[in-house]
């Protein structure tokens, strides 16, 4: 029994590694996924292993980007460094609006939003709208193609885009990369400005969901967690760097199709099934 669970907790890794970075939601999969792959654990567990899994995709963006963030880097220039430490401080402040709102409405949202019916929709949406922005840039001159080039106001606006990704099916770096594109920064910007914000974002929803459950695990429970994340720490490697490659060369037209019609199965589907 325990060898199939940890199955399943490699399996969900997996996914949770593809879908967290690319534009497409992990939280939604993660919900459609429970409807077809039912961990053998209790409601509480399952809640928390969900989002707590993503720290292993966030240590993919510290490892790959150690050196970019770490202002203390003995192989930066003064200049360097504090470049980095105002690169933080626009992440920092692009957190708060997300922070705030998931602190005091994450319960409700969970109870309001949580559901196999408003990730259909909110992929579908979003796909329409990844389309239609990305035409609507095909020739566009952007005005913010470096991390010095993004003001403090841009980086606040972006952290007002992640506050879409708090109804699950929007995801976090789709609604972060498209509101950043839409405003005038540059695909690569966007992307990993996106990446970064993941940082504390992920960290506080991790402890969130952390100190609600508590922190008395069964040895079951730490090996099925722990299988988790690191599989998505493995898989978060490979999507960021294909991700980052990929853009330098294409638009985000190909994820807005892939939403579209993964939602409009996932309809069929419910009614089907109903």
């Amino acid at each position: 029994m325990l060898i199939i669970e940890c199955l399943k907790a490699l399996f969900l890794g997996l996914i949770e590694g593809v879908t967290e970075w690319l534009p497409i939601s992990s939280t939604g999969h993660m919900i459609l996924l429970d409807q077809f792959i039912h961990l053998s654990v209790s409601p509480q567990f399952k809640e928390m292993f969900l989002v707590v899994i993503q720290l292993g995709a966030i240590l993919a963006v510290v490892m790959l980007y150690f050196t970019k963030l770490n202002p203390w880097s003995s192989t930066k220039t003064k200049v360097q460094k504090t470049d980095t430490l105002t690169l933080w401080a626009k992440v920092i402040i692009a957190c708060i609006p997300a922070g705030i709102i998931g602190l005091l409405f994450d319960d409700l949202l969970d109870q309001l939003f949580y559901n196999f019916q408003t990730v259909a929709i909110m992929l579908i949406l979003y796909g329409v709208l990844f389309i239609i922005i990305e035409n609507r840039n095909a020739k566009r001159n952007f005005t913010v193609t470096d991390f010095k080039s993004l003001s403090y106001k841009t980086a606040l606006t972006i952290g007002a885009f992640q506050l879409l990704s708090l109804i699950p099916g929007t995801s976090r770096s789709g609604a972060t990369i498209l509101g950043a594109v839409l405003i005038g920064t540059s695909r690569a910007v966007a992307a990993e400005f996106s990446f970064f914000l993941a940082i504390p974002v992920m960290l506080g929803a991790s402890a969130l969901k952390l100190l609600k459950f508590g922190l008395a695990f069964t040895s079951t429970e730490i090996a099925i967690l722990a299988i988790g994340m690191i599989s998505a720490f493995i898989v978060s490697v490979i999507a960021i760097k294909f991700l980052v490659s990929y853009i330098q060369r294409n638009d985000f037209k190909a994820f807005g199709y892939y939403r579209i019609i993964l939602g409009v199965i996932l309809i069929i589907y419910y009614f089907i099934a109903m």
